[in-house]
């Protein structure tokens, strides 16, 4: 066969109009996404005027409204394969929490589950909004004090050690396997000796979340210093680089990725160690010390409460560590968007 007669059998390359057919319409998706979120707004007023099980209709519309607003989510998604968009990308995770709520709300009004077993998501919001200075003085407490003094101190003490067994080969082959130890011991352990060393105020909890973040910043950077390539540091030997300037313009900028992956674990780490620790002794005031009294009060709408504005400032916090990665390491593949 010659060659015109292989380029005459060959199919044509699909246009762009056939390329864009089947794919979903973002206007679409979002039209779905409020019919689905009217659908389950009605469901949760029948079940919040009917007795338990709520009308028949009520359930299989639940049902509907659910898999549309899947397909939906989907569909964004699909678009925003094809389209990378910042807003977009925002978009997806602050549905998938709306539907989150959205569902958990209908399933406790539908199913009328004790508010002491499980309140709904608009109970909590309404304890938030009645206690907001109980709420900001325990989160003043916990946060702006334990966890930020302990998760600054912790990562900067791991990543100054980190330094010295890169520097001192027997420091690495005996302060991971002590550092491995010590990471492994439980909080409720430690929490205990803490409060008798420092005291029931703040230097205790960020006593506990400094041996919480120490490990794992020491662990990532000695594995990010040893990123670099071979190539790249004979090249430095080459240069005649002396150890300080491979490490400031080499080995430092490949073991970034390493250590804001240390950076973003401790974000969370270092919240839940100050929570913890707060169990074991503290002033009356704090998150854990909050969730452990609310517990014995049966006020179960204010521990959920807590827990969320816990769970918020560790999102935030998470998200500003990310947000310094995306900035620092822009140039790592992991960082880029296709």
């Amino acid at each position: 066969m010659s060659l015109e007669d292989t380029s005459a059998t060959a199919p044509a390359p699909a246009s762009a109009h056939e390329l864009e057919f089947g794919r979903p319409s973002m206007g679409l998706a979002l039209a779905m996404q409020g019919v689905a979120l009217v659908g389950v707004f009605g469901v949760i007023k029948a079940f919040a005027g009917a007795p338990e099980g709520g009308p028949a209709w009520a359930w299989p519309v639940l049902l509907f409204s659910w898999l549309l607003a899947w397909w939906s989510v989907t569909s964004i998604t699909s678009c925003e394969k094809h389209e990378p968009s910042q807003a977009v990308s925002l978009l997806i995770p602050v549905l998938f929490g709306i539907w989150l709520l959205m569902l958990w709300e209908a399933l406790v009004t539908g199913l009328k589950i004790p508010p002491v077993l499980l309140p709904a998501p608009s109970a909590i919001g309404v304890k938030i909004i009645g206690n907001i200075p109980t709420l900001w003085a325990d989160f003043q407490q916990t946060f702006m004090k334990s966890v930020l003094a302990g998760y600054f101190l912790g990562c900067s003490i791991g990543f100054a050690v980190a330094l010295l067994a890169d520097r001192v080969p027997f420091l690495k082959r005996g302060l991971l396997p002590v550092g491995n130890f010590v990471s492994a011991l439980p909080i409720v352990g430690v929490a205990p000796i803490m409060v008798m060393w420092f005291g029931f105020d703040w230097p205790s909890k960020a006593a506990v979340v400094v041996i919480m973040t120490f490990f794992p910043m020491l662990v990532n950077t000695v594995a990010g210093l040893e990123a670099a390539g071979r190539m790249e540091r004979d090249l430095m030997r080459t240069y005649a680089a002396t150890h300080s300037q491979s490490l400031l313009k080499l080995r430092l900028p490949a073991a970034m990725p390493f250590i804001f992956n240390a950076l973003k674990i401790n974000s969370t780490l270092a919240l839940i160690g100050a929570i913890v620790a707060e169990f074991f002794g503290t002033p009356i005031v704090g998150m854990g010390f909050r969730i452990s009294t609310e517990v014995g009060r049966m006020s179960i709408d204010m521990v959920w409460a807590e827990i969320a504005v816990a769970a918020l400032a560790g999102s935030l916090f998470y998200g500003l560590v990310g947000a310094a990665e995306r900035a620092v390491t822009f140039w790592h593949p992991s960082q880029r968007r296709t």
